[in-house]
């Protein structure tokens, strides 16, 4: 049990510095660098012609960024779900750490990654049977 709450300590830890550093890095692309880094297309994509497990995440990132749960979706499923999941962590772990009664803060279970794995591989499957079956394009 307590090597159990040493991995959720560790990944609280590593999920603030994350928020910190995400955070940073989104205020500098926005105000500094949004007008002279180019869109960079799928490598992947371009080359093989199917799109790559990772296909839409950059869109998905952006339409939850800005509200669109259900786009964010439909881009790829893997990013609110991730969101959903690490949001839910850190909000009920904060709220354990600082003494709310009745918070006992969400642990970590290995079928959280079974799941990414699964809806990234659904969601690969889906767009390109799209893209080469009935020539849909995302």
């Amino acid at each position: 049990m307590r090597e159990k709450r040493e991995l959720e300590t560790e990944l609280f830890h590593i999920g603030l510095i994350l928020l910190a550093a995400g955070s940073v890095i989104g205020i500098l692309y926005k105000y500094l660098f949004r007008d002279y880094l180019p869109e960079i297309p799928c490598f992947f994509s371009e080359v093989v012609g199917i799109y790559c497990p990772g296909c839409g995440g950059t869109r998905a990132f952006r339409a939850l960024a800005g509200g669109k749960f259900l786009l964010a979706l439909w881009f790829h499923p893997l990013v609110p779900y991730g969101a959903l999941l690490t949001g839910g962590f850190m909000v009920t772990q904060g709220l354990h750490r600082i003494g709310f009664r009745g918070v006992k803060g969400w642990r970590f279970h290995n079928w959280y990654l079974y799941a990414a794995i699964v809806l990234i591989v659904c969601n690969f499957i889906f767009k390109n049977a799209m893209r080469l079956i009935w020539g849909i394009t995302m």
